[in-house]
């Protein structure tokens, strides 16, 4: 499906589209205790972006103290070592977007008046929450696919932090329900562990989301 503008408003051809913006929050941007290399540099993107969207939906990891995810919630672990849980292979973290806190506020630069609603996850103390869509048992709803669907919105733009995990997992969880989907490669940055990012983009290809590459903000009709 191809993007065209109308007056300052994005639309697609069948029904109007929705600009997803993911976890630009401080944690994951410069001097955040999970900082994305880069990774504030999404932001006057996705601020450009969204002026050319009647629908946005912001999303923001919120985790309680003593998180699951966290290292330091397991003895002798450290960041980014990874462990099974019952939901699957776990990559541990450094303690970030803590309820409440400073790092789990959204970035002060970024400026969407618009949207419409706030989407958080993560909240549940012991399972994690990558997918805007699905905590990571991959059967707990978060309710937004509920809500694209109560608004008869088909397609979506994603962009946010960080590419290679909850931006890949919440367009793969996109795709399956459905969606339409398309990652605006220039509003995202990746952590890139272990080749995560490279393979990110694969899975998204294979699940049939579209990459749009740097110089393509605004697709062409």
């Amino acid at each position: 499906m191809s993007w065209h503008l109308t007056g300052s408003i994005m639309a697609a051809n069948r029904s109007e589209p929705l600009l997803l913006v993911v976890d630009v929050q401080n944690d994951f941007t410069a001097g955040g205790s999970l900082a994305v290399s880069d990774g504030e540099a999404v932001i006057p993107v996705i601020n450009r972006v969204a002026r050319h969207f009647a629908h946005v939906v912001l999303t923001q990891d919120w985790h309680p103290v003593g998180h699951i995810s966290f290292a330091s919630s397991h003895p002798g672990r450290m960041p980014f070592d990874r462990i099974d849980m019952p939901y699957g292979p776990q990559t541990l973290w450094p303690d970030h977007c803590v309820q409440g806190t400073p790092g789990a506020a959204f970035h002060p630069d970024l400026d969407i008046p618009h949207a419409q609603l706030i989407i958080r996850k993560g909240y549940q103390p012991d399972v994690d929450s990558y997918s805007t869509f699905f905590a990571a048992d991959r059967t707990t709803p978060t309710g937004l696919a509920g809500y694209l669907h109560e608004r008869g919105i088909k397609k979506l733009m994603l962009a946010g932090l960080a590419t290679d995990f909850c931006v890949a997992w919440s367009a793969i969880d996109a795709r399956r329900l459905g969606f339409e989907v398309d990652v605006l490669e220039e509003g995202c940055r990746g952590i890139d562990i272990g080749g995560s990012l490279e393979k990110a983009w694969r899975d998204m290809a294979a699940a049939g989301v579209a990459r749009l590459p740097p110089g393509s903000t605004v697709p062409a009709a």
